[in-house]
């Protein structure tokens, strides 16, 4: 699918039909994966402003519903400890768990995980596809 704006990622984020409690995030750098979580994050009832954890590797909110872990392994070529974080957090169903640079982890995500790929264009839309 197509989207035009942010405010286009951000309701998308708010309307995805959550098929699991663990969404992979693809794209480069600037796709527009955190604008995703912040509409995510809307529908759960999170109230605290969203930002991307690429410094921290994950944040977690608290949400009406259930709470948001956000991670990003973009700086990690190894887990470590945060491989336990992680499969904790997903083990969890009060919490869904959505992950930007899942690479070094993709062995601990389960069969059933939901991918949402976005691709940057060079018109400033994105292309969304969701699987």
């Amino acid at each position: 699918m197509k989207i035009n704006s942010e405010q286009e990622m951000i309701e998308l984020g708010n309307t995805i039909d959550l098929k699991s409690n663990v969404i992979e995030l693809i794209g480069d750098v600037g796709a527009g994966k955190t604008t995703f979580v912040r509409g995510l994050a809307k529908s759960l009832g999170v109230e605290e402003n969203i930002t991307s954890p690429s410094f921290t590797i994950s944040k977690s909110y608290a949400g009406k519903s259930k709470n948001l872990i956000h991670y990003d392994f973009y700086r990690l070529d190894d887990p470590g400890i945060m491989a336990e974080d992680l499969e904790e957090n997903i083990k969890d169903p009060n919490n869904i768990v959505v992950i930007e640079w899942s690479d070094t982890v993709k062995n601990l995500l389960p069969e059933n995980h939901m991918i949402v790929n976005i691709k940057y264009n060079d018109d400033d839309t994105r292309e969304v596809e969701i699987s």
